[in-house]
């Protein structure tokens, strides 16, 4: 009896250790839509990180003085090729709003673009002597024509112009500047007499404001040879 039960022993043990064998092991939580969402996520933070550096550049350069823009524009559409090409390969990762705002901005540079290649057409092509006197008094007029009490407002435009865009100059934009002074100063010593002695003044601290700025320039080209 006792040997029989040793042998049913032994045999329930060996078909435990049987089973157990052929049993798999519990499998582990899948972990691939969790990876898949991170993944995700991570491209989305990038792609609108992406967008946020492509306005901010974009308004940048809407904002960049226009002889500076000339001189760059070839860079500049090779960094905006490569800035749009890359947020093209991924703009399905974009928010809603971000498509919108990324069209807008692309849209706005698109617009931008097409305004300098036009004023860089513009700038290749001479002006005309009215042309010239246009953009330096910011109007149209005929300065042999101009009444006296008109004078004091034309000096003062020419002069402001001067300021403000002279760094910019080019050798015919100082010739053009000197030619229309040199018409308003002759049209100056037709009209003086009608004008009070305060206008004459002004007129006079003009014309020497001019002149200083001149010979300014033509030191400094002096100093650069």
């Amino acid at each position: 009896m006792k040997h029989f039960l040793l042998l049913l022993t032994a045999g329930l043990f060996t078909a435990s250790a049987a089973f157990a064998q052929q049993t798999p092991p519990a499998s582990r939580p899948r972990t691939t839509t969790t990876s898949k969402t991170t993944t995700t996520s991570k491209t989305t933070a990038s792609v609108e990180r992406d967008l946020r550096d492509f306005s901010d550049w974009v308004n940048a350069k809407l904002d960049q003085a226009e002889v500076s823009v000339r001189r760059e524009m070839p860079r500049i559409t090779a960094e905006y090729d490569r800035q749009s090409k890359r947020l093209d390969q991924a703009v399905d990762s974009l928010s809603v709003e971000g498509k919108r705002e990324y069209a807008t901005q692309k849209k706005r540079y698109a617009n931008w673009s097409a305004r300098q290649d036009s004023l860089n057409k513009a700038a290749r092509r001479p002006e005309t002597v009215q042309q010239s006197q246009r953009r330096l008094l910011g109007e149209d007029v005929v300065i042999s024509r101009a009444r006296a009490t008109e004078l004091p407002d034309l000096y003062f435009r020419l002069v402001e112009t001067m300021r403000t865009e002279r760094k910019n100059w080019t050798q015919t934009d100082w010739s053009a500047a000197s030619a229309v002074l040199t018409n308003l100063n002759a049209r100056y010593e037709q009209l003086r007499d009608q004008l009070p002695l305060e206008e004459r003044l002004r007129i006079r601290s003009l014309q020497g404001e001019f002149r200083t700025l001149e010979k300014a320039r033509d030191v400094k080209d002096v100093m650069n040879e």
